[in-house]
């Protein structure tokens, strides 16, 4: 498997503690930067359902 690489928003700043997203083949990854070990994995499709959701304001109850 070649390397990941790892990618954060740049709303997070300078901040170590944050989300990152990475590629492996088909699937794309997902883990806190802090937690680099506990990696969840996804699809595009459902990636990309769930970032519509976020961009219409589904999940602003949470923060």
């Amino acid at each position: 498997m070649s390397e990941i690489n790892w990618q954060k928003s740049s709303f997070s700043g300078d901040r170590d503690d944050c989300v990152e997203v990475g590629q492996a083949g088909d699937s794309i990854l997902m883990r806190e930067s802090d937690e680099p070990h506990a990696v969840i994995t996804t699809t595009r499709e459902k990636l990309a359902a769930f970032i519509l959701g976020a961009k219409a304001g589904e999940f602003d109850h949470l923060i």
